[in-house]
């Protein structure tokens, strides 16, 4: 199978053998009512999510992309307008925020870009640099805008699939509930990595409060950063595993190899995010009377993120081309027989609609380690994942029309020996 398939044809020939109402629905889900999903043609989703309403309560739904909404690329945006049509009939505000001088969804509307409270000196100077100043540029308005609007911050890059709202309603949106976060957790119910790409607390969480504080204060660090290069080495951050080093990664660039401890060490400068959040989950700061390991154990709701928003790459063994060649074949006909890899593309599409909340599609680092991903490929052939009659196309249908009969379960987290005893902001 050629990587790049003749879209124009393919999309020809199942417009006369396939309606989208064809689309079988797999075991384990349910059609969502007509009533509760924005249906409008895309200009009409494009122009409310372009003019969202003020901040009225924690229902929020926060993107970030540099340049604004309409300078995203397509699959991105086919991923943002997914997220409205399925939840803004629910209460939902989906808001991609933007630092465009003009726009009113730039963030200085929504945060004040000036308090070296909220962010760093890089942050209100406009000096974040870099290989992947963009992306640490969005890590940096996440915790903020969560602190101070709660609601669920997101990667424009994830698609979502379960049922958020009523996941949010049996958690963090019930005050008699115990759980105050929901996130995705990388790696077994011993580990404590939650994942940046989706997170969703209510108004001044106490963890995240905490996790913005040690982040600034990483920025801050040396007379202030431009970049999180050497982040890992902080002493802050002393005792935290070097995300990687459980599997160990390495790759060749112009010649030169990059060993597992290198990368080890990228990536978990690229992503300090998630290594602060490991740091004050395992944290035990008498001082500021913080338990971390009992609060995760009590107030975090995190699914598997392997199953959970990583399930195509499980299936294709985190080889990108092969899910771009399976989610860009055709369904057979019904007088065809399925070939093995429309089996297997069939597989892919029924089990994330089944069993994960979410797939996250990876950019970023993760290129230069393991090469092209299926989100990579989808940038790169516009219109590869819209395709009427492919996999790619069945599952965007299922993400919007179903929902899952059942919520995901949440890991059995059990209180842990602490990484850290001490202050917050003070190596010991």
């Amino acid at each position: 199978m050629p990587l790049l398939l003749g879209f124009t044809s393919s999309l020809q020939r199942n417009q006369l053998t396939m309606d989208v109402r064809d689309y079988p629905m797999p075991s384990g889900v349910h059609a969502i009512p007509s009533h509760l999903l924005d249906l409008r043609p895309d200009s009409e989703v494009d122009h409310a999510l372009l003019h969202p309403k003020p901040v009225s309560d924690e229902k929020n739904i926060w993107f970030f992309w540099h340049s604004g909404f309409t300078h995203m690329h397509p699959y991105t945006q086919r991923n943002v307008r997914a997220w409205h049509r399925r939840f803004s009939k629910q209460g939902w505000t989906i808001r991609v925020l933007d630092r465009l001088p003009s726009s009113p969804l730039n963030v200085a509307n929504f945060l004040e870009i000036s308090d070296l409270q909220t962010f760093p000196q890089a942050f209100v100077d406009g000096t974040i640099g870099g290989d992947h100043a963009p992306q640490h540029t969005s890590d940096l308005v996440r915790w903020p805008l969560l602190l101070k609007y709660g609601g669920v911050y997101a990667d424009v890059g994830l698609m979502q699939i379960g049922d958020l709202d009523r996941l949010w309603n049996q958690t963090i949106g019930d005050p008699t509930a115990r759980f105050e976060i929901l996130s995705y957790n990388a790696g077994p119910v011993e580990d404590r990595s939650l994942t940046n790409y989706f997170l969703c607390c209510g108004r001044n969480n106490a963890l995240f409060a905490r996790c913005h504080k040690l982040f600034l204060e990483l920025w801050a660090a040396d007379g202030g950063k431009t970049s999180t290069e050497g982040m890992h080495a902080s002493p802050l951050l002393k005792g935290i595993p070097l995300l990687g080093a459980k599997e160990p990664l390495s790759f060749e660039e112009d010649g030169k190899k990059f060993g597992p401890e290198e990368v080890s060490k990228m990536l978990s400068d690229y992503i300090t995010q998630a290594q602060v959040m490991t740091m004050v989950m395992g944290l035990i700061d008498q001082e500021d009377d913080w338990d971390g390991p009992k609060y995760v154990a009590e107030h975090v709701y995190a699914m598997d993120y392997m199953v959970g928003s990583q399930l195509i790459n499980v299936f294709t063994e985190w080889n990108g081309p092969k899910a771009f060649e399976l989610m860009s074949l055709p369904l057979p006909n019904m007088d065809e027989v399925e070939s093995d890899e429309q089996k297997q593309a069939r597989d892919i599409v029924e089990g994330c609609l089944q069993q994960s909340f979410g797939f996250k599609l990876a950019h970023g680092l993760i290129l230069r380690v393991m090469g092209d991903t299926l989100g990579s490929l989808w940038r790169k052939h516009d219109g590869s994942d819209n395709v009427p009659g492919t996999y790619a196309t069945w599952l965007r249908y299922g993400t919007m029309y179903w929902t899952q009969d059942e919520v995901p379960p949440t890991l059995d987290f059990q209180v842990i020996e602490p990484y850290k005893r001490g202050p917050l902001l003070r190596a010991e």
